[in-house]
């Protein structure tokens, strides 16, 4: 492993001095070959867990450790489908996170809307407020956010991983950027002469037109929300409604079964896939999400 390190470290430097050195074309190559590089080094981690979730604990532990796939696949997923029931975990996850995702998308974009394009008394005083909150810390409000949701009796209950924070002060500040440099107001204008409500200019005009923020805005929130364990430890008492982290937590702190690390490496895995499939989807859409309104005609 540290001879490997200290390779990559090599053609770093080398390709570095290439890039400062070369022409102009040399340095379009070694431009190119310095993003391949750290395009692996981030999927390296991925690779690895792939490759551990079908290996036997003692293989892991290994030095070196392995860099190839064993059979050893079905064991692990046996041991962990006895330890945990993760389909059930899988499916908590599905839902706190699908409904966060929706909520979040549905008031934001409505609130960024509001704030790029109305004009109304306290406009600016308002969104000056709104992004005050977002230098506060969260866990500043973790004790007051507990209170309540103990008063409103959601203690074992998805509404207090899904209600509270569906109307959060980034999510509009984004979608609020987004719609001040790709919403023009003659659009909305002329939606109006033609008769259509403020609804319907939302929903059937100016929607469409906030796809690629949807997909950006989306896929953080969705993430943020799959890998959350602080909240639901608070909230979740109940293990028939632990999310998957909590799952995970469970697993690796079973005292019956020992460290299973393969098993725990499989559940893992399972745990990633989803949000990997989600960003692969809409890969397209957040790309352009992220760098709408970067550049000005």
């Amino acid at each position: 492993m540290t001879n490997l390190i200290v390779a990559f470290v090599i053609v770093l430097a080398a390709v570095l001095v290439l890039a400062f050195r070369a022409p102009r074309l040399g340095k379009s190559v070694a431009l190119y070959a310095v993003l391949a590089i750290v395009a692996a080094v981030m999927l390296i981690p991925f690779y690895w867990m792939f490759v551990l979730a079908t290996q036997p604990t003692s293989a892991i532990f290994q030095n070196p450790p392995p860099f190839w796939f064993a059979d050893n696949l079905a064991q692990n997923f046996a041991s962990m489908m006895a330890s945990v029931n993760i389909l059930l975990s899988f499916t908590n996850s599905l839902i706190v996170s699908g409904s966060y995702t929706f909520l979040v998308l549905l008031f934001c974009s409505m609130g960024g809307y509001a704030f790029a394009m109305y004009r109304f008394p306290g406009r600016n005083k308002l969104f000056g407020i709104l992004l005050v909150t977002m230098m506060i810390p969260w866990t500043a409000g973790i004790i007051p956010w507990f209170f309540m949701m103990s008063k409103f009796g959601w203690i074992n209950n998805f509404l207090a991983l899904i209600v509270p924070g569906c109307a959060n002060a980034f999510g509009i500040f984004w979608m609020r950027q987004y719609c001040q440099n790709n919403v023009s107001s003659s659009l909305v204008d002329a939606a109006r002469i033609d008769g259509c409500s403020e609804w319907l200019i939302f929903f059937r005009v100016i929607a469409p037109i906030l796809l690629p923020a949807f997909a950006a805005l989306g896929i953080m929130m969705f993430v943020n929300s799959w890998n959350d364990f602080m909240q639901p430890m608070l909230i979740l008492r109940d293990s028939k409604l632990h999310t998957l982290p909590l799952m995970l937590k469970y697993m690796l702190g079973d005292p019956t079964r020992g460290t299973d690390m393969g098993s725990m490496m499989l559940a893992n895995t399972l745990a990633v896939l989803p949000i990997l499939v989600a960003f692969l989807a809409a890969s397209k859409y957040f790309m352009s999400g992220l760098t709408a309104g970067a550049i000005k005609e």
